[in-house]
């Protein structure tokens, strides 16, 4: 009869024949390839997963392939100069995309993980090496950059799109008035090519008066445009018919509150007409800054009331503002670009226009061009908001000969 040492004896070697067993199972049915190289790449081992993933048998590979023989020809690029020294020096790598060329000239993609195990006097004596199938990976980050690229060209087309729309919002010259000097400038915010919501226009009625409409919608971007686009056609078509700037605001306020973009604007409408060889201009301002009438180089002051910013409520207060415009005189429209440009936590602010209008008083373009370049150079040349500037002047009086 056994005695219990022998039993004992026995049921541990069952044991450790049965872990062994299963430790080899795990090793060649692992759900990742595995095999061993000798430091110079010469394949030692290799799993059953492994052999699966690339068509090989052990016969092709064990004592015959180097791991680098498997690779496509980039892939055997990078092991020389990237994947073999960082083993080197640094005894591991991990998640090292590759491609393995498989027994059939097929490719499949692969992430490696290796460790350089080294004996006890430092030198290398063998690689391990875990080959994990990234076929799925490879093929969900294609999607992804074809999904990436497609979004790229549709924002890409919608900014041409709203780039050659923003192109109709401003034109291309002020008109020529004979008696008016008038001159106009668009700077978009940041580097000059972002899509923006400033707008201008200026544009003659039927009895020979003249319209100024400029606005702001508030927002960046392809609806701001859009919103901009529809403000400046909804002014000239509300001024053929309406008598006051006013009337023109309330029709603009009642398109956008109707409109299906949750979006407001500021606009200043001016109405200018010559009568008996003298001009009047009669201006409304929407929530919009009044313009500055410029009567002399000290005398500046702003010309109308705010009103009531549109797109918000029913019925906006807006009010009709009367001047007769003198030879010499002139009147400044422009967007919050100009005041509210801003330096750290500095606004460029009223102060400054003022002394830049009354530093370039003169043609309307010198007082545009002024006005410009002091708030670009107050930005640092990167204004963070669109900028609009509309300057009409009466021509002096040409003395007689």
């Amino acid at each position: 009869m056994a005695t219990d040492v022998q039993r004992n004896v026995a049921r541990e070697s069952f044991y450790a024949a049965l872990l062994d067993d299963n430790a080899e199972k795990l090793y060649e049915q692992a759900p990742c390839g595995y095999l061993s190289t000798t430091p110079d790449g010469l394949i030692v081992k290799v799993n059953q997963t492994f052999l699966a993933l690339t068509g090989y048998t052990r016969d092709d590979l064990v004592g015959r392939r180097t791991f680098a023989d498997l690779l496509t020809v980039g892939g055997r690029i990078y092991h020389e100069t990237h994947y073999a020294p960082m083993l080197q020096l640094q005894g591991h790598a991990r998640e090292i995309a590759l491609e393995l060329v498989q027994a059939d000239g097929g490719r499949l993609p692969v992430l490696v993980n290796s460790v350089l195990e080294r004996l006890d006097d430092g030198a290398p004596a063998v690689v391990r090496t875990a080959v994990f199938d990234a076929t799925e990976r490879r093929a969900y980050e294609r999607e992804l950059l074809q999904a990436k690229r497609r979004a790229e060209e549709s924002e890409a087309h919608a900014t041409d799109l709203a780039r050659t729309l923003q192109k109709t919002l401003i034109p291309p010259a002020p008109p020529q008035i004979p008696g008016l000097d008038i001159a106009a400038a668009y700077r978009p915010a940041g580097t000059g090519d972002e899509v923006g919501g400033d707008f201008y226009d200026i544009f003659e009625l039927s009895d020979g008066s003249w319209v100024i409409g400029l606005g702001d919608v508030r927002g960046k971007g392809v609806q701001a445009a859009v919103v901009a686009a529809l403000a400046r056609h909804t002014i000239r078509a509300a001024a053929v018919r309406a008598g006051r700037p006013s009337e023109v605001l309330r029709v603009l306020n009642t398109v956008l509150l109707q409109g299906d973009v949750d979006r407001f604007c500021t606009s200043v409408v001016l109405f200018l007409r010559r009568i008996d060889n003298v001009w009047h201009a009669i201006v409304s301002c929407g929530g919009h800054a009044p313009p500055l009438l410029v009567r002399s180089q000290k005398d500046l002051s702003a010309f109308g009331e705010p009103g009531t910013l549109l797109g918000v409520v029913d019925d906006p207060a807006v009010v009709d503002t009367a001047v007769t415009f003198k030879p010499g005189e002139s009147l400044v429209l422009f967007t919050d670009g100009v005041t509210e440009g801003r330096r750290g936590r500095e606004f460029f602010g009223e102060a400054r226009l003022e002394a830049a209008v009354a530093a370039n008083r003169g043609a309307a373009q010198s007082i545009v061009d002024g006005v410009l370049d002091d708030v670009l150079a107050f930005q640092g040349d990167y204004p963070r908001d669109d900028i609009a500037i509309v300057v009409v002047g009466v021509e002096a009086a040409t003395p007689a000969p």
